[in-house]
């Protein structure tokens, strides 16, 4: 079967819907998918897209919204969490660096949780710093490995690489060369893996 890519980013409040639920969907399904974490917010302000900042009704909708389809999954969440983030691009850079070392799935998923269980904003240092611990890494030492220029360049490619196949907005899965975006095409993306077009 071929592949399918799993564009996220951490900073992307729909994003946190595909997260929490993709392993017991792989599982369900017998699917594999490649994490592959990228800035959102590079791609959006070279598109002039500014999703919900300064948009009163429309940021109402959007947390009802997930409000109601992690309802709809069972996914536990305390809503409005706080957006957006601070530091987005430090957030993906760890993802990268993790991502690279094996743990940046894990770390991933803690921080979503901090961020929508708990309340604390995901681009802060004290969201960052507990998901590693969570994910037993040391925070210090991570951090200073993620503002680093190899893994900012790092993040910048796999931007890069995004961009380059379609993708606009996160979260977005990619089969074949197909982009489906949104949490709510994850069956959609399998079919186009399997046969070849939606059923």
């Amino acid at each position: 079967m071929p592949e399918i890519d799993f564009w996220f980013s951490i900073g992307s409040t729909y994003s946190f819907l595909t997260i929490m639920r993709l392993d017991d969907w792989c599982d369900e399904h017998d699917a594999t998918v490649n994490w592959r974490p990228f800035n959102v917010r590079t791609v959006m302000s070279e598109q002039q897209n500014i999703p919900f900042a300064g948009k009163p009704a429309k940021s109402a909708y959007m947390w009802r919204d997930i409000e109601r389809r992690a309802a709809k999954y069972h996914l536990h969440a305390t809503l409005p969490a706080p957006y957006p983030i601070s530091d987005l691009a430090l957030a993906n850079q760890v993802a990268v660096l993790g991502m690279s070392d094996g743990w940046g799935k894990s770390f991933t998923q803690n921080l979503y949780r901090i961020w929508f269980e708990e309340g604390i904003e995901a681009g802060s240092e004290t969201a960052l710093s507990e998901a590693l611990h969570r994910c037993q890494q040391d925070p210090r030492l991570t951090l200073a490995r993620a503002r680093s220029p190899d893994t900012i360049s790092a993040l910048e490619t796999e931007t890069e690489q995004a961009t380059k196949l379609g993708v606009f907005g996160a979260p977005s899965l990619v089969v074949r060369g197909e982009v489906f975006w949104g949490d709510d095409r994850l069956d959609d993306a399998l079919s186009w893996a399997r046969v070849g077009h939606v059923i």
